[in-house]
């Protein structure tokens, strides 16, 4: 329950990303039986939506296929992060929980995980924000497939997108590596964001995890704990 709990207060910001993606996919022409198709196979926002357009702009289907794969690179990053810490589980938890993860997910159990807080209920903790990321997404297209239309525009849904992430991103802002991989990301996606084939969000990824591991390292290089212990030292 405590991963449930913890995906709680994101869900506000899930929803109108859920509702965008129902009514885009009708308004194309899409049936309700392909639309929700699409997002139990995908399961993932960003790649569904950048498929339903180039869908809409005639793009052959080998592209919207790589494409796909190409914005979605990043959850092989976020896999490498969290097979350390749940690699013995049986397959019968693996399999279901791959499927599962999402950005919320990895933001909310990464740092736990990485820190031991968790103990042996860590997938259990893992599971209760990936189910709950799952329902509320499905669960989220499925009404705008049948609802959404009737939702003014004046409500701005499009908007609560970005304070989803951004939600997600501040708590995990931790020391200077954290800091400089957000700054670093961001920067690399503001100026990549006209990039073909969405590849500046896959850019900004690899830039920003490069910018943590290079801070990080320098943070525990001989030279600047030495100048570190200096500064301490001299210090009244």
């Amino acid at each position: 329950m405590g991963g449930v709990r913890a995906l709680l207060p994101l869900i506000p910001g899930v929803i109108p990303f859920g509702l965008l993606t129902g009514v885009m996919a009708i308004n194309m022409g899409m049936s309700p039986g392909t639309t929700m198709g699409m997002t139990l196979l995908f399961y993932s926002g960003s790649a569904q939506m950048v498929a339903l357009q180039l869908l809409h702009n005639g793009v052959l289907p080998m592209a919207i296929v790589v494409t796909a794969l190409v914005i979605n690179l990043r959850f092989i990053m976020y896999s490498a992060s969290l097979a350390p810490h749940l690699h013995a589980l049986p397959r019968r938890w693996t399999w279901p929980v791959s499927y599962m993860l999402s950005d919320q997910s990895y933001a909310l159990c990464t740092l736990k995980l990485s820190s031991g807080e968790l103990g042996r209920f860590a997938h259990h903790y893992y599971a209760g924000t990936a189910v709950s990321m799952w329902l509320c997404w499905q669960v989220s297209v499925l009404a705008g497939v049948y609802v959404g239309a009737s939702i003014p525009e004046t409500w701005s849904l499009g908007f609560a997108i970005p304070l989803s992430f951004l939600a997600l991103l501040v708590p995990g802002i931790r020391n200077a590596a954290s800091l400089g991989a957000a700054v670093v990301g961001g920067a690399i996606a503001v100026l990549a964001v006209n990039m073909p084939y969405n590849l500046g969000l896959v850019t900004a990824s690899i830039g920003g995890v490069v910018a943590g591991l290079l801070i990080e390292s320098a943070r525990k290089s001989p030279l600047t704990t030495t100048l570190a212990r200096d500064i301490e030292g001299e210090a009244p």
